[in-house]
């Protein structure tokens, strides 16, 4: 059955649902989720397919910009319980675009169902998910309205845009984890410190493998700073004619996701041995990012997504050799060398920030939404979709 069309049964239950219609929308999550333990699988899918629904009113919904917030805004509203998922949908779905996949269209019609969901999960659980998609749809919207081909002006801009759409929900699986167990529990804060930087790796490995096909949308996520050095304006660029310092700008943004992904397997390593399913659930995302850097690395001037594009084999190697791995550090570090090999490496200085405020302390937003008041406000902004998430 192809990613475009859905077939799902309307009496099964809400779980269900969400179950049915994830590989649709997403065959990476598809893959990885299930690999988790049984009683956080209905969470991630349930945080995935908001997250979903909030890149699909922001990327599909033909009103103006002002409209398309508005939408946005009562989308965080609905996930909070403060408004109903079914009025929202029937506003939204006259307003997608012929482009809109039959499968984002049937997950905004059952909004409701996946919000069903949400009001089912424990306190814990839900606030970091209510947060994440508060913090996601506050964020993603004002980059969208100064996306351009002209890039983006700073490497903390790159920063900032990796956080509102990747970032965030490394925060949040997370809260989900140490909800999950106490183990992880004892882990939470050295998880926090890497968390963002983790998805940041996984967020830029896309950036640079798509960055041709967002250019065919008018966007370029990639920051004018790095290319200036080498004497290159990203509003100018056009893929089909080699540039070597376009591939030296390229190969820098690979040495800084590089770098990133080091951080995604100390994250995982925190992890303890014996939640295996938690680890895989990282490792494989992990090894096939690394995988496509080397591929970026190793292929200049490449103008699609798909010519650097991860084989089947490579994904089934990876998918093995982690799941053998996946309880020693050693071996766990050993792999990482062995696929990281020939792939630039940056300074860990260029990959240290500031700490981002951590999900779990969101008792403040929601005492304020308890309240009725509106969402709190980001001082920096974003967007994502599953082409550009992290985890």
């Amino acid at each position: 059955m192809s990613q475009d069309t859905v077939q799902v049964d309307s009496s099964s239950s809400d779980e269900g649902y969400q179950d049915r219609v994830l590989p649709h929308v997403s065959r990476t999550f598809a893959l990885t989720i299930p690999q988790l333990p049984p009683a956080l699988r209905t969470p991630v899918t349930n945080a995935y397919l908001l997250c979903r629904i909030a890149d699909t009113i922001e990327d599909e919904t033909a009103p103006s910009a002002a409209a398309t917030l508005v939408l946005l805004q009562r989308f965080v509203a609905v996930v909070w319980g403060k408004e109903d998922a079914a009025l929202l949908a029937q506003d939204v779905v006259p307003q997608l675009s012929e482009r809109t996949l039959p499968a984002e269209r049937d997950l905004v019609l059952n909004m409701g169902r996946v919000i069903a969901v949400t009001a089912r999960l424990d306190d814990q659980q839900r606030v970091a998910i209510q947060r994440c998609v508060e913090v996601m749809c506050s964020g993603m919207h004002q980059f969208q309205q100064t996306a351009s081909l002209r890039g983006l002006p700073r490497s903390t801009d790159l920063d900032d845009y990796c956080y509102y759409v990747a970032g965030v929900v490394g925060q949040m699986l997370t809260e989900l984890f140490c909800s999950y167990s106490a183990t992880v529990r004892l882990q939470r804060g050295p998880l926090q410190e890497l968390a963002v930087s983790f998805a940041q790796g996984l967020q830029m490995t896309n950036i640079l493998k798509d960055v041709w096909e967002d250019r065919s949308r008018g966007a370029c996520w990639l920051p004018q700073e790095v290319f200036t050095r080498h004497g290159i304006d990203l509003a100018q660029l056009s893929p089909g004619h080699g540039d070597t310092p376009f591939d030296a700008g390229m190969r820098e943004l690979v040495g800084v996701a590089h770098a990133h992904l080091r951080n995604a397997l100390a994250f995982t390593l925190l992890i303890p041995a014996e939640e295996a399913g938690i680890r895989r659930f990282c490792l494989w995302a992990i090894g096939l990012a690394v995988l496509t850097l080397r591929r970026i690395a190793d292929t200049p001037g490449f103008t699609s997504g798909a010519q650097v594009k991860v084989s089947h084999a490579a994904v089934a190697l990876t998918q093995i050799s982690t799941n053998v791995a996946v309880r020693s550090n050693w071996l766990l570090k050993v792999l990482f060398k062995w696929a990281a090999r020939g792939v630039p490496l940056a300074a860990p200085s260029l990959v240290c920030r500031p700490p981002r405020p951590a999900l779990h302390l969101a008792a403040a937003a929601t005492a304020e939404y308890a309240h009725g008041t509106r969402p709190v406000t980001l001082e920096r902004i974003a967007r994502r979709s599953e082409g550009r998430s992290g985890l």
